[in-house]
């Protein structure tokens, strides 16, 4: 029976030696063996692979791409503006030995460092830089990062900026910015089509003027386009430059009898209001009387009689004597009625 208790014993210390012994490295890990404390020459390949039991230990590293976001930092660009930055950094390790000796945890020194180095390239950009031209940053940060990590055994990807944080009054303003500046493209666009329509318009009038009818068939167009909307109102352009042909051409009337003989002191504007009354109660028939009221109606001062400019230019005393002595010749003529 002791016998037996001994060989299983022995069976069961050798299965327990022979585990300790025989380690799996995976295929993108490698086994950095520590025999003692000191480190064997080369890291273990991939397999199975035996170590001496409670003297080698060994340490498996990972040689895959580890990705690590790194987290927002805070900062003022050198154009001080305050904003928060977030980034992403892909690194592996390239040398197991150097990654497990040199440094204790090769992971949080690569995130340190670049949450450093986010910071440094924050301060050293300006806003426009870290919104538009982050290709270029993402490389700088990308060698700020691997110059530390290189004595660590370890390989720097590649770095990507996430996102750029603004404050709202920065992101109010650079809206406001950026509808000014719309607004000004749209100007000069408009501007721009208005500067070629008058050369248009100038060639076409240029052309118009070689040619009258043109114009003519121009202004027939123009009807058949309204007349094509079924508009129950047709509005014809009237030339100005025609009533004023009108008014230069029109002969002035002449003075009537009775204006000759009732001179009165009315003002040139009252003139032509009378005169403009006058012209519209007559009511002509034919169309000389109509040019001719047209023409009267356009004037803003009338033609005075003769002897009303006369007596409208005598100064004041004069004026008052003819009055006076119009007066008594026409009490004459009445006495002189009465008695006959």
């Amino acid at each position: 029976m002791l016998a037996l208790s001994i060989l299983a014993a022995l069976v069961a210390l050798g299965a327990i030696t022979l585990g300790n012994s025989l380690k799996i490295v995976k295929q993108y890990e490698r086994g950095v063996v520590f025999r003692l404390g000191r480190v064997n020459a080369e890291p273990k390949a991939p397999g199975m692979t035996a170590i001496v039991p409670f003297v080698d230990k060994l340490e498996k590293v990972n040689l895959q791409i580890v990705t690590m976001p790194i987290p927002a930092q805070e900062g003022i660009t050198r154009d001080n503006v305050t904003v928060r930055v977030d980034a992403v950094i892909y690194f592996k390790v390239v040398d197991p030995r150097k990654a497990v000796v040199d440094v204790e945890d090769y992971q949080l020194a690569v995130g340190q460092v670049a949450q450093t180095s986010l910071r440094s390239i924050i301060g050293q950009s300006e806003l426009d830089d870290l919104l538009t031209n982050r290709e270029r940053l993402n490389q700088g940060l990308a060698i700020m990062i691997d110059s530390p990590a290189v004595d660590w055994g370890i390989h720097i990807d590649r770095v990507e900026i996430k996102d750029v944080a603004l404050p709202e009054t920065m992101k109010r303003s650079m809206s406001r910015q950026a509808e000014a500046e719309r607004e000004r493209r749209s100007r000069v666009i408009i501007a721009d089509g208005e500067l070629q329509a008058s050369n248009k318009l100038a060639q076409a009038s240029e052309a118009m003027a070689h040619t009258p009818s043109a114009l003519q068939l121009r202004l027939l167009q123009t009807i058949v386009e309204v007349a094509a909307e079924r508009n129950s109102t047709l509005v014809l352009p009237f030339p100005v430059e025609l009533l004023r042909f009108l008014e230069n051409n029109t002969p002035a009337a002449p003075p009537t009898a009775e204006a000759k003989a009732e001179p009165t002191t009315d003002t040139p504007t009252e003139a032509a209001d009378r005169s403009a009354a006058g012209a519209t109660s007559s009511a002509p028939a034919d169309l000389d009387a109509i040019v001719q009221a047209m023409s009267e109606s356009l004037k803003l001062t009338g033609l005075m009689p003769e002897q009303e400019r006369v007596t409208s230019d005598m100064p004041e005393e004069e004026r008052t004597t003819s009055d006076s002595a119009a007066q008594s010749d026409s009490a004459e003529q009445e006495e002189h009625l009465g008695h006959a």
